[in-house]
């Protein structure tokens, strides 16, 4: 029996993208983060930033105040991966974070810490911003315009629901006990069962922390 893929997006998806952001978009305005309003579009504007503006806000959040080093985790994320890992599911994270040519090293550095630091289990790492490209069985995603991209490609996506992408149907998610329990039946449809946690294995989402520690 072949690996099920999961392609899992990390920025609104593992990793609240949207509370790091306010919070260094707050620091650099001088302003309280309440007063920027959670019901934002994909650019931001309701915060009153373009392109440019918001680039600039990314770039430093991201090399000044490594927003991608400390920028909390989903709840329930680190559980929900383990729970699907145990069970054969090929994890691999799929990031666009590299969008524009400065910072790499740092980037990457911090993206892989917060994997482990807060104990993601994943099997490969990709850097690409064409989702389509990347060999999958399904996807966990947040951007409209990857998921309506990898859903026209024929790819399963699971919309991470975010006041953003409200205006998507199809499969979608407020959480990761919602995901976990979408991918398992996805799972069941494609190998005609979901086994859960293999035996042999320990349960616990520090189990990293515990091999990092011996």
């Amino acid at each position: 029996m072949t690996d099920f893929v999961l392609g899992v997006d990390l920025d609104g998806v593992c990793g609240d993208y949207f509370a790091a952001f306010r919070t260094a978009v707050a620091r650099e305005r001088g302003v309280e983060e309440p007063s920027l309003t959670d019901d934002v579009s994909w650019d931001f504007i309701e915060w009153d930033l373009d392109s440019e503006s918001f680039l600039d806000i990314h770039r430093r959040a991201v090399a000044e105040h490594r927003m991608f080093l400390d920028m909390p985790a989903m709840e329930g994320v680190s559980e929900a991966l383990w729970r699907l890992s145990d069970a054969g599911v090929w994890i691999r994270i799929v990031t666009h974070r590299l969008v524009m040519n400065w910072d790499h090293r740092a980037i990457v550095s911090d993206t892989v810490e917060w994997l482990d630091s807060n104990s993601i289990p994943y099997r490969d790492i990709c850097f690409l911003g064409r989702k389509p490209e990347v060999q999958a069985d399904a996807y966990v995603e947040d951007a409209p315009h990857n998921i309506e991209a990898l859903r026209g490609a024929g790819n399963s996506v699971i919309a991470f629901e975010q006041s953003y992408n409200r205006h998507i149907g199809g499969l979608r998610a407020r959480n990761w006990v919602e995901v976990e329990e979408i991918v398992a039946d996805l799972v069941a449809q494609h190998q005609g069962a979901f086994e859960g946690q293999l035996p042999g294995f320990d349960a616990g989402a520090d189990r990293l922390y515990r091999h990092q520690n011996r």
